[in-house]
């Protein structure tokens, strides 16, 4: 009997030693997190390819008031309802393409832009390490700033 009892107490013994090594690995391999913020203001405030879609932007716009202007002095010189009719018309239908075209343009390269600042800093992070990247203005405290590095691949 004295041998089962001390059999028992072993195997509870190699039990809780077990239990306790295994606690103790556990708890000393929880992962670091690295956490950095972007200011994705700055980064798209100081992109060149911002400053020349707005540029861009500026010119087209340029281009549909003139349009808009070559309408008014046609029509102001037309003097029958019926052909004024069909300028109003057709300058409607001209600047409404010229604004969807220029609408679309500009969505499809702000997607392109914006695509590429996601890719940029992405490709930062995973190089530094980091495992979760907030923008700037919604962090109050904490994490590493990593705007210029990610500035200097927009660039």
């Amino acid at each position: 009997m004295k041998k089962k009892i001390l059999a028992t107490a072993a195997v509870i013994t190699a039990f809780a030693i077990g239990y306790s090594i295994n606690s103790i690995a556990v708890s000393n391999t929880a992962p670091e997190y690295k956490i950095a913020v972007v200011d994705i203001q700055q980064i798209v405030a100081n992109s060149s390819e911002i400053k020349s879609l707005k540029l861009d932007q500026e010119k087209q716009m340029q281009n549909m008031q003139s349009t808009i202007e070559k309408a008014r002095t046609e029509i102001s010189k037309e003097k029958d309802p019926a052909k004024i009719s069909q300028l109003e018309d057709k300058y409607r239908n001209e600047i409404n393409k010229q604004k969807l075209a220029l609408d679309a343009s500009y969505n499809d390269k702000l997607k392109a832009i914006d695509s590429k600042i996601k890719t940029a800093v992405v490709e930062k992070a995973r190089s530094m390490h980091y495992n979760l990247v907030l923008p700037k203005n919604t962090v109050l405290f904490g994490g590493d700033d990593i705007t210029d590095q990610v500035a200097t691949i927009i660039k």
